[in-house]
């Protein structure tokens, strides 16, 4: 069984539906609120478990934290609890399914590692982190995972600046095409990149070949979080040849969009 440390996010999702996404300064009726656990670390953590691997997640929440960990099911939680609230993510779903999401990272801009999650990292097979979290972190549990020769899968969601250190202890790169089209100067040095395009599946470009599969036909009901079941999945699938954690991976990512919410 693959062992994965995820180092992320984790949030409490604010999610309503509306036919239509507002203009600038416009009312419009919705017909859904629902509160619920997010975060692209804590959804990822969420994947790789389900998806088999023994998972291991650390985060930081706020005084209000125990409404969202109690949903994480059997991943090991290495959880710090600072003051003022967890981070928050107010999410809007259109008719179609597509999404808006605005964040407030709230306890995720204080997370900070600790000597014995470092080690914990450096144990692991793979070490997958994302970008809601300061960039410090990031960096720090890179350092850790190279040092143990971990795995390391790096999701740059939401695409900001990273330093140029990080980037050469990366070893898979799992980006949308936007992001893809932000962090090209990066990519090229970066092992293996996996691509996602939405409905119309993903590639994967490794030294051990290129490999592309299709998207999946589903009736969408919310697009909300599928990237991360894709980025869980293919961690979760790491020990496998590279068409086939594509292909789990591509399939997850479809079956998320079948339901609401993350």
């Amino acid at each position: 069984m693959t062992s994965i440390v995820v180092v992320g996010s984790i949030n409490l999702d604010v999610a309503c539906s509306c036919e239509r996404f507002p203009g600038p300064g416009e009312t419009v009726p919705g017909d859904r609120i629902a509160y619920g656990r997010g975060g692209k670390g804590a959804n990822q953590a969420a994947a790789a478990a389900r998806a088999g691997a023994a998972t291991t997640f650390i985060g930081a929440v706020g005084d209000d934290g125990a409404r969202v960990l109690d949903s994480l099911g059997d991943v090991d939680l290495r959880v710090t609890r600072v003051p003022g609230p967890t981070g928050t993510a107010v999410i809007t779903v259109d008719g179609r399914g597509e999404n808006t999401i605005v964040v407030v990272p709230g306890a995720n801009a204080l997370l900070s590692l600790t000597d014995d999650d470092r080690r914990v990292v450096a144990d692991a097979d793979v070490l997958l982190m994302q970008s809601e979290v300061p960039v410090p972190v990031v960096l720090d549990a890179a350092r850790a995972a190279r040092a143990g020769g971990t795995t390391v899968i790096l999701n740059p969601s939401p695409v900001r600046d990273l330093p140029d250190e990080l980037w050469s202890l990366v070893d898979v790169v799992v980006v949308n095409e936007s992001e893809a089209s932000a962090s090209a100067s990066h990519l090229a040095r970066i092992p293996t990149v996996v691509t996602t395009f939405g409905a119309n599946g993903a590639a994967l470009r490794s030294p051990d070949g290129e490999f592309r599969v299709d998207g999946i036909a589903v009736d969408v009901v919310d697009t909300t979080g599928a990237g991360d079941a894709f980025t869980g999945t293919l961690a979760a699938s790491w020990d496998l040849p590279p068409a086939e954690r594509l292909a789990r991976a591509n399939t997850a990512g479809a079956r998320a969009t079948t339901v609401a919410g993350a």
